[in-house]
């Protein structure tokens, strides 16, 4: 029988917001300790690890100083210093998934061409270092405009209709790619761990809100048929192999008019679209991707009961100290459980908490979800 020292390890996460404050929860009920490395005092992820070194998380001697106190190290944001991260790899520590996957990961144009050199299916595209509007006449409109690093929560793309659109271009590094008419926006995580066991996770729809391109609602398991369900969890099982790494990944993908499946992206790390595993499913996100990254079995990924999730946005024209309206009569909903970050300063469309809804009838999850959203509003004290 294996036998384990306690506390189990001790976990450095990069990056202290909502990803990392739902995955020290989990890591100290597996028996871990955490510390986290934000600039953020007090950050979300470091009120609940209780240890967190204040710093940027593309500081060299700041990673340092988190990954030689550490056994293990993840992260919960891809824009961190990868040439350090591979330094301290290369000197023995323990840092999933690797800095070599994450390098490849964060350069949205490098992810496409790895995901096209393995013959997965995206949307036809081609780089765009310098914008000119003759390039972007010859690729056709209409067209999806990305930058290559740091975008985030809709940040870093643009929709581009026609020529009339060109004037809201990004002036850095880019990819072009052909805009997908689709018929639903899906996502699958998938859980690799360290002996190549792979693991996916029910396929979700989601549906982004309009104008800031950010996740809104999410219905698990998603409104498709078992036979498509089937194919997407076996695509995204193909680009996390083609990707390679160890730990949870978010795979977004479309479904097509024609019934075809596109990878969209794949995000190295737990992702807004697997939230709802925390009351859905045997094994949720942040623990799977724990249990991956300690070389430990991988969880069930069974869900147990149909879920909708709603992110929690800031509301427009407000910032400062956060006032929360409405939780009362949405906790009143049966089946609702919300999530709140601890962030310290709301601003227009940041995301401040998420709710999910169990219903063992995913209509009425939405339904719910959709009243949800109109009780519960997160605003701040100060007019912007």
């Amino acid at each position: 029988m294996e036998r384990f020292p306690y506390p189990l390890a001790r976990v450095g996460i990069i990056g202290g917001g909502q990803l990392g404050r739902m995955l020290v929860k989990p890591a100290k009920r597996l028996g871990c300790t955490c510390v986290v490395l934000d600039p953020t005092p007090n950050s979300p992820a470091g009120q609940v690890a209780g240890h967190q070194i204040v710093g940027h998380y593309r500081d060299p001697a700041k990673l340092r100083e988190l990954v030689s106190v550490c056994d293990v190290t993840t992260y919960d944001i891809e824009d961190v210093d990868t040439d350090t991260l591979t330094a301290l790899e290369r000197e023995g520590h323990r840092i999933y998934p690797q800095p070599g996957v994450l390098a490849v990961v964060q350069d949205k144009l490098h992810q496409k061409e790895r995901l096209a050199s393995a013959g997965i299916a995206t949307a036809n595209f081609i780089a765009m270092d310098q914008a000119e509007p003759r390039a972007f006449a010859t690729f056709g409109y209409p067209l999806v405009q990305k930058a290559r690093r740091g975008g985030y929560d809709g940040r870093g793309v643009v929709v581009m209709k026609d020529a009339a659109d060109y004037d809201d271009r990004l002036s850095v590094p880019s990819l072009v790619e052909r805009f997908i008419e689709a018929e639903k926006e899906i996502a699958v995580l998938v859980a690799q761990g360290l002996d190549g066991e792979r693991r996916a996770y029910p396929v979700v729809e989601m549906c982004f809100r309009p104008g800031e391109n950010i996740l809104d609602l999410l219905l698990a398991p998603a409104r498709i048929p078992p036979e498509i369900a089937a194919a997407a969890q076996r695509l995204a099982c193909r680009a996390v192999e083609a990707i390679g790494g160890v730990g949870i990944f978010g795979v977004e993908m479309f479904l097509t008019r024609d019934g075809d499946l596109l990878i969209n992206e794949v995000a190295p790390r737990t992702h807004n679209s697997g939230h709802y595993t925390i009351e859905a499913c045997l094994t949720d996100q942040f623990e799977q991707h724990l249990r991956a990254l300690l070389d430990l079995p991988l969880g069930a990924t069974d869900q147990l009961s149909p879920a909708a999730m709603i992110n929690l946005l800031g509301a427009p024209g407000r910032t400062g100290r956060p006032i929360i309206r409405g939780l009362a009569d949405a906790l009143a909903i049966p089946g609702v459980s919300v999530h709140l970050y601890g962030k310290a300063t709301t601003r227009p469309y940041r995301k401040m908490g998420h709710v999910t809804i169990l219903d063992q009838d995913i209509e009425e999850a939405k339904r719910k979800a959709e009243r949800v959203r109109t009780l519960l509003e997160i605003t701040g004290e100060e007019p912007l």
